[in-house]
This record gives structure tokens, C-alpha cells and sequence, in this order.
């Protein structure tokens, strides 16, 4: 290992605290000036009202920030955009201010949920359910403050799905997911009209048979999140 003898650490706990030491005199200036920004570490957003001021801030910051402050500004970054194109922490503002989701934000996540859900794991459902509800509530206390509601109600039927599936393959053979069919209440015929089914997994938790067994009630029952409820206790 080499010994580090200029810069810190990308993603290291000491980048944010110098860069809040650093940039304290742009954050004046840009109160002085009666802007409204907000600013994470070095990532800085200033909100005008049409894309003349906005040309007019920036060159404006540029010169502040080289010049007097002598730091170095990444040009490529730095772009004008509507307020609906930002994607700011993850966050994206809506016309009428409120914040929302952004769908990079919406497709990392499904991206780790499948990582976590992928049918070959060989974990206990239990566990699985476990890890999704950890890696739920970190995310929705994240972005509680984004209006996402709709994009959640499809999330939640996706997840669930996927849910399905894994449990459904738990079963392997046919005659195992016959019986655990017959066990959530499902007739004996409509099971094994499921089970006796050639489609691959992701179809037969498609089929009614498997979402009237495994239905809101019972992933309640099995410890997952009400992501919804706790979404709106959040999001006041």
C-alpha cells in the first residue's frame, strides 16, 4: 500500500467536512447575492428564473470560485438545466417545487432488490425477507420527502412478484408447490394448474393461484414491510 501524500479519499468521511470549510465563503456569497441554492459537500444547485440569469450566475460563480477562491471547476458538470432534468442526490424537483424521484434513483434500487431476490441465492425466506425489509427502510427514510407515491405502488407490486417467484422455486418440483398451494388455501385443481404449468418461474407466480395464496395478508404475516404505510407515516 502506498503512502497518500496529496488529496483524501474518494467517498472518505474528511471530503464533506473540507469541502463545508472550504465552500462556507460561497455559501455567503450566494446569500449576499439573495440566491436561492442548496449544496451537498461540493455538488451546488442555485435556482434563477430563466436561462439568461442562469448563464449570467454561472459565469459569474466560475470567476468567483477561480479567481478568489482559487478552486478548479469541472466544466463538463457544470450545465444549465429546467428544474424537472435535475438529478440532485438522487432527488429530482417537480415544476411545482416538491421533490421527486428520479428514475437513475428508482433503477439502482431495483437493481440492488434483484441482487438481493435473485432465485439462486439459497437462503431461508425468512432471511431473504429480512434483507429486503433493512434494505427498504434505509431507502424510504432516504427519500421520504420525495412525492413518489404512484412510483411506489408499482415498486411494491414488483417486488412482491419477485418474491413470489423465489418462494415458488423453494418448492422445486411440482408436487411441492401443489401442496404448499393447497396449504394457503388454493383448491387442489387450481394448485396444481400452477404447478403442472411449463412457463418459467417469473409466469407461474403470475397466475392467480399464487397471488391469491401469497397475497398482501401473507407477506404481512411473513415480516415484510408495509412499504406504503411507512411511507406515508414518513412523508408528512
Amino acid at each position: 500500500m502506498n503512502q497518500r501524500i496529496k488529496g483524501t479519499p474518494q467517498g472518505g468521511p474528511l471530503s464533506p467536512l473540507l469541502s463545508n470549510i472550504v465552500l462556507d465563503e460561497l455559501d455567503k456569497e450566494l446569500e449576499r447575492r439573495g440566491h436561492c441554492f442548496v449544496r451537498y459537500a461540493d455538488d451546488v444547485i442555485v435556482l434563477v428564473g430563466s436561462e439568461c440569469s442562469a448563464e449570467r450566475v454561472q459565469n459569474s460563480l466560475i470567476n468567483y470560485l477561480e479567481g478568489k477562491l482559487r478552486l478548479k471547476v469541472n466544466r463538463q458538470k457544470s450545465r444549465i438545466v429546467k428544474c424537472w432534468g435535475i438529478n440532485f442526490l438522487g432527488h429530482g424537483i417537480n415544476v411545482d417545487g416538491s421533490l421527486i424521484l428520479t428514475w437513475p434513483s428508482e433503477d439502482r434500487l431495483k437493481g440492488k432488490l434483484r441482487q438481493v431476490t435473485r432465485r439462486n441465492r439459497g437462503c431461508s425466506f425468512d432471511q431473504l425477507i429480512a434483507q429486503v425489509n433493512r434494505r427498504m427502510q434505509g431507502w424510504l427514510y432516504y427519500f421520504r420527502y420525495a412525492k413518489m407515491r404512484k412510483k411506489l405502488a408499482s415498486l411494491c407490486s414488483w417486488l412482491k412478484h419477485r418474491l413470489r417467484c423465489y418462494r415458488l422455486k423453494q418448492c422445486k418440483r411440482a408436487i411441492g408447490i401443489a401442496r404448499w398451494l393447497q396449504k394457503l388455501g388454493i383448491p387442489k385443481n387450481r394448485s396444481w394448474t400452477t404447478a403442472a404449468s411449463r412457463r418459467g418461474w417469473w409466469r407461474k407466480a403470475c397466475t392467480p393461484a399464487a397471488y391469491e395464496g401469497m397475497n398482501n395478508s401473507w407477506f404481512a404475516d411473513q415480516g415484510l414491510i408495509d412499504v406504503m404505510n411507512v411511507y406515508s407515516r414518513l412523508h408528512v
